[in-house]
């Protein structure tokens, strides 16, 4: 797979797919950490002269057709002004994806300028299943540029036009966070030092449990906290109250506690919980000592027992990967288990990876530094299929001549 910095981008228009997927307040961005990640390639680029087109996607637009998403999607603009403020210099924002005012803003470009397409979702064919229909976008977006760099690896594990189709018609190469992401993720599936322990969170028991399968086979140790424990802890005949439970998983959750006892591995659940009779800022916390919660309650944040407990599993640990959060982080009466787990794993002294999403989001907004940690990924789920076995199909392109 080429580099960026195999590429004589010098004087020519290169197209960079990056990953800008912020989480919006209204129209400001609560949290920055996907576009301070892209500036060391967009930075490269600048200062080698090349002619920046960055095209990146916001949230999940709805509508059947481009006017209909742009209408009620949320616009990049917000992440056009804050790229403005990280580069010191404006950044343009062209009114759409592949039509006249991309194209001017693409024709318009200087040596180290820099443009932003508009949210690239909202046009329907960057996500469309039909092969054909995503092969006809791209080739509209293959004449916005000479070059194409792929960098946003949260967007690896989808089919769409920008990240798969786009590469496959002009010279490319990965960015620099893509090959940083790689490397890190190679480092956990290929012999890491052990004892290797896993922390899994998040709401969803059936969004993780291909990976649990894989880890099993890998890790020494997995920690289950989160909204998916709920579905553990019931598996295993345990009362979970009002609390998240996806009672059609149950049996696959039954089928990996059994893997993982025939592979030696120790799963670690909640010997305790932080409760509440409602879910929402004024609610207000309660202890349940104990994997049981009463009826009438629902579990929003693993217990003072089990963040001691999941501190004492982590302490020799040589390699961890975190991904999801063990409580709801974002009410600071339930936050105290995420923050628990993040002073643990900081403290650990050998590879930690926090895996994406809404636990990169988390540690910044606990005010834990980046240094704290080996790596947080800014791709959740493109983490997640990776340490699945799963082809990325972004990288397959990229790998491609």
């Amino acid at each position: 797979m080429k580099r960026v910095d195999d590429l004589d981008v010098a004087g020519r228009t290169v197209f960079l797919r990056a990953d800008l997927n912020v989480p919006l307040d209204g129209t400001t961005i609560t949290d920055d950490g996907r576009i301070r990640a892209s500036l060391p390639t967009l930075t490269t680029l600048i200062s080698r002269g090349a002619r920046v087109i960055v095209c990146a996607h916001l949230g999940r637009p709805k509508g059947g057709d481009y006017a209909e998403r742009a209408a009620g999607g949320p616009s990049l603009r917000p992440v056009a002004a804050r790229l403005s403020e990280l580069l010191g210099g404006e950044v343009v924002l062209a009114g759409d994806v592949a039509g006249e005012s991309a194209a001017s803003a693409a024709a318009g470009l200087a040596d180290g300028d820099v443009a932003l397409l508009e949210n690239v979702r909202f046009a329907p064919a960057e996500t469309s299943r039909d092969d054909a229909e995503r092969a006809g976008f791209a080739a509209r977006l293959a004449t916005l540029a000479q070059l194409y760099v792929g960098d946003g690896f949260g967007a690896m594990h989808r089919k769409h036009a920008s990240v798969y189709d786009l590469p496959q018609l002009l010279p490319h190469a990965a960015g620099q966070l893509v090959v940083a992401e790689i490397s890190v993720l190679r480092q956990l599936t290929t012999d890491p030092p052990r004892p290797y322990v896993v922390v899994l969170g998040g709401a969803k028991t059936s969004d993780k449990l291909a990976v649990i399968g894989n880890l099993v086979q890998i890790a020494d140790r997995l920690l289950i906290g989160g909204g998916m424990a709920y579905t553990f802890l019931a598996a295993l005949g345990h009362q979970v109250g009002d609390s998240l439970l996806e009672t059609d998983q149950i049996p696959q959750v039954s089928a990996v506690l059994a893997d993982a006892a025939r592979a030696g591995v120790e799963v670690v659940l909640p010997a305790d919980h932080i409760v509440a009779d409602h879910y929402g800022a004024d609610a207000t916390p309660e202890v349940v000592p104990g994997a049981d919660i009463p009826a009438g309650r629902l579990g929003l944040d693993i217990g003072p027992a089990t963040q001691d407990l999941f501190a004492r599993k982590l302490a020799d640990a040589k390699t961890v990967f975190w991904n999801g959060p063990p409580g709801v982080f974002e009410l600071p009466a339930f936050a105290g288990g995420t923050r628990a787990v993040a002073q643990a794993i900081s403290a650990v002294t050998g590879l930690t990876v926090v895996g994406g999403g809404d636990s990169a989001a988390a540690v910044r907004r606990l005010g834990f530094p980046s240094g704290a940690f080996t790596h947080i990924s800014t791709g959740g789920g493109a983490s997640l299929e990776y340490l699945e076995g799963r082809t990325l199909p972004g990288l397959t392109a990229l790998e491609g001549e």
